[in-house]
């Protein structure tokens, strides 16, 4: 691994001294291998740039690779004289753990592609910078453009460290033709969400699809996956109206009588009668693109492989089951790596071309994802993008992982918390022992100390 020079104190706003242990400890909380090989190989062009080019790092392959480079053509328009160039990398450890040793070095691309749910253990730390509001503003880039339950996420040390990109939720998909047949749906198409506002509504609503299937209800893949059933668990245990705070330190504040009753509830749609049981990521994914599943529990980003099956598949905010409206999700966001001196003029080309990305948002929905900026999501050819408008509102009740240095998408937390709760689903572990287990897991991530 290339040893960067670090600055003796480089800080922001009174922030954390920028050392590599702080950077190597930032990126690797959630995980727990280092990045094998060389990390910072693309890192010296970040800095030869010429004055017309925007250095963008992304995680973003496959589809969405080409979605993005769609938006950049999309966007050129609204920042001539500016060209981005991508560099993409490998998702998850990699990934944080590169962004992080550029960032501690001063050497990272002018923007960066960074999960929301990881700020906490990069924006304290002082390995990003914080947005100019001003100059955001300049570009037609308001705190009111975006949902407020997003916006507030992007905020740490009182300024805005991550410009939302979009919103990718936990929702529902659903086959029109077993939903309609068990009366589930409404006038316009959309699924009739006050018919699963309960868990007996819920579990009955699946009762109804696997008859009119006549085959399997509600599908739910989670087996040996990293993360979904913890996205199931967090969402609904924020619907019963109980926090989950994580001081440093610990113990974690939480409410075990209501995990224990979510994962009961959780326990009853995986049990294998309406619903199958004990299925994992893929498996999931293909009994509802096969038809034998009449719905799937799973994220937006699934939408382009349902729609190849199925180019009438519908899809609705996941539903209110304990009474509080929740929706787990996370957002892909634009962030500022760490420069000691960053130079004014290419700080305003980076607002500028996050700016017209975020204009350009209408190409990112086509994938499914919601658009953070809502002025894209007002429009009527995004009302035209179905099933994208039927589950648009999601983003106003989004909650993302509790705001801990550990937590975030592709830790080893949500991990953590994913082995639990398959004990509880599929090896019989009572709910309310899965709970208790849960509690003490979390009690040790809060026993290290932060990077902060």
């Amino acid at each position: 691994m290339v040893d960067l020079p670090l600055p003796r104190a480089a800080s922001l706003d009174g922030g954390a001294r920028v050392t590599r242990r702080r950077a190597l400890r930032a990126a690797l909380a959630p995980a727990s291998a280092l990045l094998a090989g060389p990390a910072l190989s693309a890192c010296g062009s970040a800095l030869a740039a010429d004055e017309r080019t925007v250095r963008l790092w992304d995680l973003f392959s496959g589809g969405d690779g080409a979605n993005l480079n769609t938006m950049i053509d999309t966007a050129r328009p609204d920042m001539p004289g500016t060209r981005i160039e991508r560099t993409v990398l490998e998702w998850g450890t990699p990934y944080y753990t590169k962004l992080a040793m550029a960032s501690a070095g001063g050497r990272g691309p002018d923007v960066a592609v960074m999960h929301m749910s990881r700020l906490p253990g990069y924006a304290p730390t002082g390995l990003l910078d914080p947005w100019d509001a001003d100059l955001l503003a300049e570009y037609g880039i308001r705190r009111a453009d975006f949902a407020p339950a997003v916006w507030a996420r992007a905020q740490s040390i009182g300024r805005t460290y991550a410009v939302p990109l979009d919103t990718h939720p936990f929702i529902v998909f659903f086959h029109p033709h077993p939903a309609a047949q068990a009366g589930l749906l409404t006038g316009d198409g959309a699924l009739d969400l006050a018919a699963f506002n309960s868990p007996q509504g819920f579990l009955e609503a699946g009762r109804e699809l696997a008859k009119a299937s006549g085959k399997q209800g509600i599908a739910f893949g989670y087996v040996n996956d990293s993360a979904q059933a913890w996205r199931l668990f967090y969402g609904l245990y924020r619907q019963t109206g109980a926090s989950l705070e994580l001081p440093d330190g610990g113990p974690a504040e939480v409410d075990e009588d209501r995990m224990a009753e979510v994962i009961a509830f959780m326990a009853k749609i995986t049990d294998g009668k309406a619903n199958p049981r004990g299925l994992d990521y893929n498996a999931g994914l293909a009994g509802f693109v096969n038809g034998q599943a009449a719905m799937i529990l799973s994220g937006e980003w699934e939408l382009p492989t349902f729609k190849a099956a199925d180019p009438k598949v519908g899809a609705a905010p996941f539903p209110t089951v304990f009474g509080t409206p929740a929706v787990y999700a996370d957002s892909h966001s634009f962030v500022l790596p760490h420069r000691p001196h960053p130079d004014p003029a290419r700080r305003r080309r980076a607002h500028r071309a996050v700016a017209a990305l975020l204009k350009a948002g209408q190409v990112w929905a086509t994938a499914g994802h919601i658009p953070a900026y809502r002025p894209v999501t007002r429009t009527k050819a995004y009302a035209e993008l179905m099933p994208q408008a039927h589950y648009a509102a999601a983003q106003d009740h989004v909650v993302l992982d509790p705001p801990a240095w550990f937590a975030g998408a592709g830790s080893d937390f949500q991990n953590a918390m994913c082995q639990v709760l398959q004990q509880a689903l599929l090896d019989g572990l009572a709910p309310r022992a899965a709970a208790r287990a849960m509690v003490r897991r979390l009690d040790t991530f809060l026993s290290k100390p932060s990077p902060a």
